[in-house]
């Protein structure tokens, strides 16, 4: 029989609550509580979501006994330092993304967990929709042929109340950026995972739609993969009204383009059988954009739900998840290059 697992929240916004609403609907998890970090919103999550909340100190309420995994919902700039106090008290950690904001403090969380011998599992929820699982197994299979480009564009719009009334968003201590590593950073993780490792970045960035922010709120890239492959990526919280994020990924055997959680494009040079039961399902426009102009629109807790499954299946069965530190990293250190080439001006910048 399969263990259940004590699950404990640490973040008391928006996020944590998501976080809460997925471990509820885990068979083989119990949600022992939120703690927040400082803010005090637990005191509200935790009623809605039917445990134990409030504020508290973060590192005891890590240690407690009936905690085996903790989730981490907190500004991006913390994530590191509760990481590791997860690891000194044995404790899995899944965190949402990013990572961190930080390549050394990322390096330092994983070199813990490892020591430590618990698992760190990232959050790109965004990989658990049906589409994106099919979209890969494509990939994989070679349908596209050689693949020549690709393309993450991100055309969201945020209010300014958005980064007026968060505190720590737009702000380069805790955000780490704007647009690339808040936003976008869910549509470029995808890109790479679909194709393959970056080589070289040029990037520029402004802040065009907001004030009293440190960070981006309009990003544009050009991308080049370690395969010889080129690709876009354009993040944004500067297009009103917003719309539906797409990735696209095309080569000399076809080309595939998906909205949100649909496709927009199903189309290869040589068909194959299950190509139109896949248009017939999942070729449409979503209904709404996820996100594009409000945070919470469109959201549901299906896909934290089915990522943290993978990562509990991943500690039953004693292997590393499919997004585990190293690989919640990636994305972020695709992010961190493009910001380094726009204080270049727009120089290439190379990854290792």
């Amino acid at each position: 029989m399969k263990k259940t697992y004590g699950m404990a929240v640490i973040g008391g916004g928006m996020i944590g609550h998501w976080h809460a609403e997925a471990i509820r609907q885990l068979p083989n998890a119990r949600l022992v509580g939120i703690c927040d970090h400082g803010s005090g919103k637990a005191a509200k999550s935790g009623p809605r979501c039917g445990c134990a909340a409030g504020a508290c100190e973060v590192e005891g309420f890590i240690a407690r006994q009936d905690v085996d995994v903790i989730t981490i919902g907190t500004p991006s700039g913390t994530h590191a330092e509760i990481a590791l106090l997860a690891a000194r008290h044995g404790k899995h950690c899944i965190v949402e993304k990013p990572l961190d904001i930080s390549l050394a403090r990322m390096d330092r969380m994983i070199e813990a967990h490892a020591k430590a011998g618990t698992t760190l599992g990232g959050i790109f929820n965004g990989r658990f929709v049906p589409t994106a699982g099919i979209f890969k197994r494509a990939v994989a299979a070679g349908r596209f042929g050689r693949l020549t480009f690709g393309m993450a564009y991100g055309p969201w719009w945020r209010e300014q109340s958005y980064y007026d009334q968060g505190g720590w968003k737009g702000t380069q201590a805790l955000d780490g950026g704007g647009a690339f590593i808040n936003q976008g950073i869910h549509t470029i993780d995808m890109l790479q995972w679909l194709m393959g490792p970056v080589r070289r970045v040029s990037a520029r960035v402004a802040t065009l739609a907001h004030d009293r922010i440190e960070v981006e709120d309009t990003g544009a890239a050009v991308v080049e993969f370690a395969s010889g492959a080129l690709g876009i990526l354009a993040c944004t919280t500067s297009m009103w009204p917003g719309k539906s994020r797409q990735i696209e990924v095309s080569g000399t055997g076809g080309t595939v383009s998906m909205g949100d959680s649909m496709f927009n494009t199903w189309q290869f040079r040589q068909e194959q059988p299950e190509d139109a039961s896949i248009r017939e399902t999942y070729l449409s426009r979503p209904t709404a954009a996820v996100g594009a102009s409000d945070p919470s629109a469109g959201f549901s807790a299906d896909s934290h739900r089915d990522n943290f499954a993978e990562v509990l299946a991943a500690i039953d069965e004693n292997r590393t998840p499919s997004v585990d530190g190293q690989e919640a990293r990636k994305a972020v250190r695709i992010i961190l290059a493009l910001y380094e080439s726009a204080r270049q001006g727009g120089a290439p910048v190379a990854l290792d």
